[in-house]
């Protein structure tokens, strides 16, 4: 099983909408027992909490439901145990190389990288910011989505 782990600063907003949106695709290529999904903090503020109610509106409307996922700190052990370890942002992928060993610093990546259609490299936060915030974060997060599967499919599924 190929494992893949996103990771934002909070776990409310970006990293568990790239969590339900992938999950969601998965789900609907058939692919869900072949790709394990999870989403992580670097910080520790809102373990156990579900993702914020604007990132889980935004999905809704777009049939992605992330009710289900729960807030938890990223470990060091989270990078031997998943495949891809993807951040939102550089800040985030900084403390996650912090994490890291040689071993598996390579699993550590902006989550952007693997968008087809954007030309962005990181996911903005958009904790602070309008509903169009959290809209932009879908379009992102679904496209790198698409990338990110593709790349799986490619490397780990052929």
């Amino acid at each position: 099983m190929v494992k893949v782990l996103f990771v934002c600063l909070g776990n409310i907003c970006r990293s568990p909408t790239a969590h339900g949106v992938f999950d969601a695709l998965l789900k609907s290529e058939g692919l869900a027992d072949k790709v394990a999904v999870d989403s992580a903090g670097t910080a520790a503020w809102h373990i156990g909490k579900t993702p914020d109610n604007r990132s889980q509106a935004a999905a809704k409307n777009r049939g992605v439901d992330l009710s289900y996922i729960r807030a938890r700190q990223v470990e060091a052990s989270d990078l031997d145990e998943y495949d891809y370890v993807l951040a939102m942002d550089k800040s985030n992928l900084e403390n996650l190389t912090e994490l890291s060993t040689p071993e598996n610093r390579n699993k550590v990546k902006l989550f952007l990288e693997y968008a087809q259609h954007h030309i962005e490299s990181e996911v903005p936060d958009p904790y602070y910011g309008g509903a169009k915030g959290f809209n932009t974060v879908l379009d992102l997060v679904e496209d790198a989505s698409a990338g990110l599967l593709d790349d799986i499919k490619k490397r780990h599924l052929s």
